[in-house]
């Protein structure tokens, strides 16, 4: 059994062959002989030996099922008889040719269909495939043959299997065998070897057969180190990781990886995205999903991760992955600060281990542009603001020290022109400080530094105060600016975070429908008007504040393959795309719930219905077979000429004849009454009744023996308004429902008082009783509770009672019976609508 294989279900062995002729039918048959020569229970189900002596040999003396004969357009054909195999039951099945398609009409439309269920149901399978047939190498084996092949088989279920074997053989032998007339008949050799199997069709159909089963290989491999802990490389593959971050030469890297995959003979290559731990760093997701789309067109596959040490993520995930080359991009940071801190390049190299690394060069390489995912810029009036402030701040500054030389010297008034700068910084950002920085530098050389009103310097020290002035402003401006920007994005991230966190929580516990999304949208990012479309731009769901504008801007977001997000208003940065990707994701999910549950409930419905059905089925089909078949016997034994019968035993017949009438007029009222009820289709004619006159006739239709059990404690004028019929069909049911279960020669006992303007009617029994758990269940249609499969009735008597005492606007309930039983509890009104009996 493999690691993945189910408790009791089968195993799965595949014959995969490059094309047909390379012997995996006998190949199969041969394994299926060595099981049997060990004492293996094996059966064939169905071999196609297509007319090739040496396959038919092969099959010996293995039990073969025989084939179940379909007839379909007029024609007879034979295929697996499924059902035949599944009761028979072996331990292996030989079932040949996978891909193939059933005839109309059976169990399943493909033969692998069938092996499947043969698996589900325990038994192992032995079966073969061509590497055309499978789903995924459809359309590669289509352009390398120009043989377009209908039936195919899901890769999923083949990489299923226990065991997958190559059967394999180089393509001058396959022509030869064709050439001698071991494939195909010799009328079929000729256009067969110029045709499909030319020697370069095979020899590309036998690459791709081994390509897709060392993928099978590796799916094993891969397994076998993670349930080993195995973390060293194994360089069983060539499988190399590029680093991309998302910048310009992110494409260049990538055609990189792929040419030296190709190169490698079957080498698998991924790109790897290493996004920001703290969030406030990254690319927009539009962007990914490009890079995404071209990794999947040059063949590759695109993974990201989170971490804020890159290199280091990019080690685990090559280790993880057991890569052989990592792919980086040269560094974009100029050589002093790669002097000063290693780059990821640098700290790849050294803690590779055996992985190899390719640093590549590219257009953006010592640029020295810093990290292109970073930097946000400040909003234009901002950067104005402080372009004038870097100018006219100094400036006014140097004005009013003018104005009072004695209340400073050099030192203060350095300090006071660096508040300048920070201020500025804080205001438009780095540019604008380091203009502020040079024309603070400029007014306190030329206004406040011997000699003054020149830009001569007469001391060193006064000198190295200015240019130490203008290099501590520059980096004190540049790290304000930073910390304002990451200010910003840590606010603007958090903003994000907190939307998405609110969102999720109406999500899971306040139950937000789309249109509380669709609002949430608008209002979170400000805009006019937020709709869910559809592919014809219908628009389901809408929120709108009011009238458009001119400069509006329509940016859509996909939600599925049939609806869109449509957010009318101001364009969106970066940041508020990313966030509208994530409110489309959670229509989506909305909508997939909803769906969910309008399909669950509908199973249920359907479910219910069923197991109603299944009851009704079980319950009419005993309880009417029962007094049919009396009632046939007594009149077929009274028909009978050839006995005598003597009065007694006519009277007998009779009898039964006519209490099987009786059962079955019940039961037949009972089902239309149910139906009538669950249709809504009751009508009532209430008025006065008398109790103890409808209790009476009741009991009348006892059998003798039931009604003499019966105690009536009724007064005579006591009235109910109710419909007289429905009423009496509630009371016969509470009374032979009492009578039935209540232990003879015990009493049952049927009385009535009027509480107010109500009349309450109680059938009392002394019997086992019914547990409080189990009281509303007696009321549920096809409920028996304590009976045995024989006893009488169907389990809709109570139900019925139930509702048609409720579409008489009254009330019925159980109660216990002081010392044991039950108490059945009818409340019905006393007087009509207007106080009156009428």
């Amino acid at each position: 059994m493999s690691d993945l294989q189910e408790p009791g279900r089968g195993a799965l062995r595949v014959y995969l062959g490059a094309a047909p002729g390379v012997g995996k039918t006998y190949r199969m048959l041969d394994e299926a002989c060595r099981r049997a020569g060990r004492g293996t229970d094996v059966v064939v189900g169905v071999v196609e030996t297509h007319g090739r002596t040496h396959t038919a040999e092969r099959i010996g003396g293995l039990e073969v099922l025989p084939r179940r004969t379909v007839t379909y357009r007029g024609t007879e054909q034979t295929e697996l008889d499924l059902p035949g195999l599944l009761a028979r039951n072996p331990q292996v099945a030989v079932v040949d040719e996978l891909a193939h398609t059933n005839v109309p009409g059976l169990e399943h439309a493909k033969r692998w269909q069938d092996v499947e269920a043969l698996l589900a149901a325990g038994i192992d399978v032995i079966t073969t495939v061509n590497v055309q047939h499978l789903e995924s190498l459809n359309d590669v084996v289509e352009a390398i043959t120009g043989v377009q092949q209908r039936e195919t088989v899901p890769d999923r279920f083949v990489r299923s299997a226990d065991a997958i074997e190559l059967v394999d053989m180089s393509p001058q032998a396959l022509r030869r065998r064709m050439a001698h007339g071991n494939v195909y008949p010799a009328d079929r050799v000729d256009a067969a070897l110029g045709q499909y199997f030319r020697e370069g069709n095979l020899t590309a159909l036998r690459e791709v057969a081994l390509l897709w089963l060392a993928d099978r290989v590796e799916e094993g491999l891969a397994r076998y180190r993670a349930q080993h802990d195995i973390d060293a490389t194994w360089a069983a593959r060539e499988r190399l990781v590029v680093a991309v971050t998302g910048g310009p030469e992110s494409e260049a890297l990538m055609r990189r990886a792929a040419r030296i995959a190709s190169r490698t003979g079957g080498g698998q290559w991924m790109a790897l995205y290493v996004a920001r731990g703290d969030g406030l760093v990254h690319h927009p997701t539009v962007r990914l999903e490009e890079l995404r789309a071209m990794a999947a067109d040059l063949g590759g596959s695109f993974h990201s991760v989170v971490g804020d040490d890159a290199a280091g993520a990019i080690l685990s995930f090559a280790r993880a992955e057991n890569a052989t080359q990592v792919v980086i991009g040269a560094s974009r940071r100029g050589r002093v600060s790669t002097l000063v801190r290693p780059g990821i390049g640098e700290v790849v190299i050294a803690e590779s281990g055996d992985i190899d690394v390719h640093i590549v060069t590219h257009d953006q390489a010592r640029r020295q542009r810093g990290d292109v995912r970073a930097r946000p810029a400040l909003a234009v009036r901002r950067r104005i603001a402080g372009f004038v402030l870097a100018v006219l701040g100094p400036l006014a500054l140097a004005a009013g020290m003018l104005v009072t030389p004695d209340l400073h010297s050099l030192p203060s008034e350095s300090m006071l022109f660096m508040v300048v700068v920070v201020a500025t910084a804080l205001v438009g950002g780095l540019a604008p400080a380091v203009v502020a920085a040079l024309v603070s530098g400029f007014a306190l050389n030329y206004f406040f530094t011997p000699p003054l009103r020149t830009l001569i310097i007469g001391s060193a020290e006064n000198a190295y105060a200015v240019a130490l002035f203008i290099v501590v402003a520059v980096a004190v401006s540049s790290v304000v600016d930073l910390a304002a920007r990451r200010t910003a994005q840590a606010l603007r991230a958090t903003a994000e975070a907190d939307a998405l966190s609110a969102l999720a929580h109406g999500l899971l516990h306040a139950g937000l429908d789309v249109g509380d999304v669709v609002g949430r949208a608008r209002e979170v990012f400000g805009l006019r008007r937020v709709a869910v479309v559809d592919r014809d731009g219908a628009e389901l769901v809408v929120s709108d504040e009011g009238a458009g504008d001119t400069g509006d801007v329509r940016t859509t977001i996909e939600v599925d393959e049939t609806t869109s997000l449509v957010f009318t208003g101001h364009a969106p940065s970066p940041d508020q795309l990313r966030l509208m990707t994530a409110y489309a994701a959670h229509v989506r999910v909305l909508a997939e719930r909803r769906a969910a549950a309008r399909e669950s409930a509908e199973r249920e419905a359907l479910a219910e219905a069923d197991r109603a059905r299944a009851a009704l089925l079980a319950a009419v089909s005993h309880d009417l077979r029962t007094p049919l078949a009396s009632v046939k016997a007594a009149a077929s034994s009274l028909r009978n000429g050839a006995i005598d019968w003597s009065p007694d035993d006519t009277e007998a017949f009779l009898a039964t004849i006519e209490e099987g009438a009786d059962r079955l007029d019940a039961l037949v009222a009972n089902l239309l009454d149910m139906s009538r009820l669950e249709a809504g289709a009751v009508s009532t004619r209430s008025g006065p009744v008398e109790l103890d006159a409808l209790v009476r006739v009741v009991v009348a239709t006892l059998e003798p023996r039931d009604a003499q059990r019966v105690e009536i404690d009724l007064d005579s004028g006591l009235l109910a308004w109710a419909d007289g019929g429905l009423l009496e069909r509630v009371v016969d049911n509470l009374v032979s429902n009492a009578v039935r279960h209540a232990p003879a020669p015990a009493a049952v006992r049927v009385d009535a008082t009027l509480v107010g303007a109500r009349v309450v009617l109680r059938v009392t029994d002394t019997g086992p009783g019914i547990a409080a758990a189990d009281r509303e269940r007696v009321f549920a249609p096809f409920q028996r509770l304590g009976d045995v499969p024989g006893g009488s009735g169907i389990g809709l008597g109570l139900a019925v009672a139930r509702g048609l005492t409720e579409a008489m606007a009254g009330t019925l309930a159980l109660d216990d019976t002081p010392g044991g039983g039950t108490t059945f509890v009818v409340d019905l009104p006393a007087r009509g609508e207007e106080g009156g009996l009428r």
